[in-house]
C-alpha cells in the first residue's frame, strides 16, 4: 500500500509540473503582448518594451518558467502587475472561501451520490427512474441558472437565505452555513446526479458477480453484503468518477462566485484575466490544478485501500 501511494503520489507531482509548464507555455509566450495589455493600447512602442524588460519578459520561455519554479519552490508565486501585491497574500486572503465552498460541496456529493446510487441499485423502480431524470437534468441544466433560480426564489421571494456576500466560519458560523447554502445547492445540482448514476452502476456491476451470488446462498443477509462487501468493492470506481467529477465542480464554482458574489479565487481568476494581470491568472492556475490533483489522488490511495484488486491492476 505504502508503494502504491508513493507511485500515486510521484505521477501526481509529474502531472502537476506538466500542466504548470504547458499552461505557463501559453500565457507567457508573447511578452511583448503582456506588456501591451498591462500599458493598453495607445503605449507606445518603446514603452512596451521597457516595461517587457523591467517584468523579465524579454528573457526566454524556460528562464521564465525556471525562475517561476524556483519562486514557488520558496512560497512565492510572483507580484501583480496592477497592485504590486504578493499574489500568494492575494489567493491565501481568497482561499478560505473556495475551499469551503469545495469542499464542502466534495464532501456532499460522495456522500449522496453513494446513499441514493446505491439505493437505486437495490430498490430500482421510481428511485432508478427518479434518479437518471435527475442525472438528465443537472447535465443538461448549467448551474449558474439553477443558482439564479434559487437566488429569485429561496433568497428573493422567500427570504429565507441570503442571495449574496460571503462570511467567515469564524466571524460567525451560522451566519456562514447560511451564505454557503444557496451556492452549494446550486452546484450540487448538477454534480450528484452523475455521480450517483455511476455509482449506481457500480453497485449493480458488483451485485452480479459470483461471489454476491456465494454469499446470498450461505444465507447471508442483504445488509451485511451490500456493507461489507459491495461497497467496498464498487467504491473504486466511485471514487475515480467523484474526482472526474471535481474538474467540472471547480468550473462551476467559477461561475457561482460571480452570482453569489463570493470573494473567492474563481472570483478573483475572472477578474484579473480581464485586466491581463498575468501572474495572478498563472496563481489560480496552479491553485486549480493543486485541487484537481490532491482529490484524484485521495481517490486513487482510498480506492486502492478499499479494493486491493485496484492496486493489482
Amino acid at each position: 500500500m505504502i508503494g502504491y501511494s508513493l507511485r500515486r503520489l510521484v505521477s501526481a507531482l509529474l502531472l502537476t509540473v506538466a500542466v504548470t509548464f504547458a499552461t505557463f507555455l501559453l500565457i507567457f509566450s508573447d511578452g511583448t503582448a503582456i506588456a501591451r495589455a498591462t500599458l493598453g493600447e495607445t503605449a507606445t512602442q518603446e514603452a512596451v518594451d521597457d516595461k517587457a524588460v523591467q517584468l523579465g519578459l524579454d528573457q526566454p520561455v524556460l528562464l521564465q518558467y525556471w525562475n517561476w519554479v524556483q519562486g514557488v519552490l520558496h512560497g512565492s508565486l510572483g507580484t501583480s502587475y496592477f497592485t504590486g501585491e504578493s499574489v500568494t497574500s492575494m489567493l491565501l486572503t481568497r482561499l478560505p472561501v473556495t475551499l469551503s465552498l469545495t469542499v464542502i460541496v466534495i464532501l456532499l456529493t460522495a456522500v449522496i451520490s453513494a446513499l441514493v446510487g446505491t439505493l437505486a441499485a437495490v430498490r430500482g423502480g421510481w428511485l432508478d427512474r427518479a434518479l437518471q431524470l435527475l442525472a438528465v437534468g443537472g447535465a443538461a441544466v448549467p448551474a449558474f441558472i439553477v443558482a439564479i433560480f434559487l437566488v429569485l426564489t429561496v433568497a428573493v421571494q422567500w427570504k429565507l437565505l441570503p442571495a449574496t456576500g460571503y462570511v467567515s466560519l469564524a466571524e460567525d458560523p451560522t451566519a456562514w452555513v447560511r451564505s454557503l447554502t444557496l451556492p452549494v445547492l446550486a452546484i450540487l445540482v448538477g454534480s450528484v446526479g452523475g455521480a450517483a448514476q455511476q455509482f449506481r452502476g457500480a453497485v449493480s456491476e458488483v451485485f452480479q458477480q459470483d461471489f454476491v451470488r456465494t454469499l446470498r446462498s450461505r444465507g447471508i443477509g442483504e445488509l451485511p453484503i451490500i456493507a461489507r462487501h459491495v461497497l467496498r468493492s464498487a467504491a473504486a470506481p466511485g471514487l475515480t468518477i467523484l474526482g472526474l467529477q471535481t474538474i467540472g465542480m471547480l468550473g462551476g464554482v467559477v461561475l457561482i462566485e460571480q452570482v453569489f458574489a463570493l470573494p473567492g479565487i474563481g472570483d478573483l481568476a475572472v477578474e484579473m484575466t480581464l485586466r491581463s494581470d498575468i501572474p495572478v491568472v498563472m496563481g489560480c492556475v496552479v491553485f486549480t490544478v493543486l485541487v484537481v490533483v490532491t482529490v484524484n489522488y485521495i481517490a486513487d490511495v482510498l480506492g486502492a485501500w478499499l479494493n486491493p484488486k485496484v492496486r493489482l491492476a
